[in-house]
């Protein structure tokens, strides 16, 4: 295969663009430029969400907790304008305050943004924002625009790989699991656009629309506090006094006498008790979490040591911890934590990529391929393990083996430094000319 046939060969090259056609907008009847049909929209979903569930640290060990997240959030779903989308709400272990949705209809709330909530209307608004994303098609509207020029970026990425390869420090895959790298970034119209979606459903749905300008009161207030817990939550949903005026106007017009029913705060707090109990932990957390993007490991290892004497068996804290031994260079010290981690929530994928990662710093490349096979059948079809397995395989001296691994990785990725190498490792052993 020359380079021209292997670049064309990369998915969302091409093929994607006969997609691209008019659809009509659920919402607003009107036509709208998409790319992807309803089916297509649950197939992106189902591929995606999970590997961003497991950014998240998993679902919450908490089967309350999700049953009374999904309780609202189907609510809204039943009066919204695509009642029949397969919709699953969770919440997410994840310590920053964000909430998103896939475009099928999988929608999650992080445990950080549950804990600075205080009633159920402001979950209603939360839920039914994100259901608004949905019904309206963001997420499709924006593929389709993005298509041409992603197809551009791949073939220049792939073509520019370096002539002398080199792999940097393996401490730098611990940031791959980074909350947000999945989700999508909506414009300020889109946001506007799915407030006043939340709001209507809320309203239909029984509940009180006070809780969206409360929420966005609670938001821009925390985020004065808390800027880092709330860095990723404005770059995907960017805030503006615009939209907390619009949601306040529509409150006191159009929903004056929606606005009029209970709050509903005794009931959210009874259904969040076992979190909000967490709360002291997940707050030095939050501060580890903080410290170790700053690199100052020290800090970090300080903070997040609290937060398991608080809350010795919670999955984040003890993959957290085990993160900042590894940045620290202490892959052996890490150890212990994930295989903590992994006997508590042995269903939850993380752990076991990361013991990947730290065996690979151990100079143990056929402790690692097992770390991570055991990661590919948790949560298959993650492109930065099927890179780490190819490379684990050729420090293993298995050049037949890392080549098909690194020719799958470059079939789901095409940009970064780790396609370099796997694209030069496959030029330089004659598998592309």
């Amino acid at each position: 295969m020359n380079r021209r046939e292997f670049i064309w060969t990369l998915p969302g090259l091409g093929a994607s663009v006969w997609l691209t056609g008019c659809a009509v907008d659920p919402v607003t009847g009107k036509k709208t430029l998409v790319m992807m049909g309803k089916e297509q929209e649950i197939a992106v979903d189902k591929q995606h969400s999970p590997h961003q569930f497991s950014e998240d640290y998993g679902i919450a060990q908490d089967p309350a907790l999700n049953r009374y997240v999904a309780d609202v959030g189907s609510r809204l779903g039943k009066v919204s304008h695509r009642p029949d989308m397969p919709y699953n709400f969770q919440a997410v272990n994840a310590n920053y305050v964000n909430a998103y949705a896939f475009p099928g209809g999988t929608i999650a709330a992080t445990r950080g943004i549950m804990l600075e909530m205080d009633n159920e209307d402001s979950l209603a608004a939360l839920m039914g924002h994100e259901v608004g994303h949905v019904n309206a098609r963001h997420f499709a509207e924006r593929q389709a625009k993005s298509t041409l020029l992603d197809i551009a970026v791949a073939s220049a990425t792939v073509a520019a790989a370096s002539s002398k390869p080199q792999y940097g420090e393996l401490a730098q895959l611990i940031g791959s699991f980074g909350g947000g790298a999945l989700l999508a970034h909506y414009s300020r119209e889109n946001e506007r656009e799915a407030d006043a979606l939340g709001m209507e459903y809320m309203a239909r749905a029984g509940l009180n629309p006070a809780g969206m300008p409360d929420l966005m009161n609670m938001l821009n207030t925390q985020s004065k506090a808390k800027p880092g817990a709330l860095e990723l939550m404005f770059s995907t949903h960017p805030m503006s006094s615009e939209r907390v005026a619009t949601t306040s106007q529509a409150l006191q017009t159009t929903y004056a006498d929606a606005a009029k029913r209970p709050r509903q705060r005794e009931r959210y707090m009874d259904n969040t008790s076992s979190l909000r109990a967490l709360k002291p932990a997940i707050g030095e957390q939050q501060k580890g979490e903080a410290m170790l993007n700053q690199k100052k490991y020290p800090d970090a290892e300080s903070h997040l040591a609290k937060a398991l004497s608080l809350a010795p068996n919670d999955y984040p804290g003890l993959v957290l911890m085990a993160k900042t031994q590894m940045a620290m260079k202490r892959p052996n010290e890490a150890q212990p934590y994930l295989a903590q981690a992994k006997a508590i929530y042995p269903k939850e994928a993380q752990a076991s990529h990361l013991a990947g990662v730290a065996h690979l710093q151990l100079k143990q490349p056929d402790r690692a391929l097992a770390a991570f096979q055991e990661f590919d059948r948790l949560l298959p079809g993650n492109p930065n393990t099927t890179f780490l397995k190819g490379y684990s395989m050729e420090q293993m001296q298995n050049k037949r083996g890392a080549a098909q691994e690194y020719y799958n990785y470059l079939q789901m990725t095409k940009q970064g430094g780790q396609a370099q190498h796997a694209f030069n490792r496959l030029q330089g052993w004659g598998v592309i000319k």
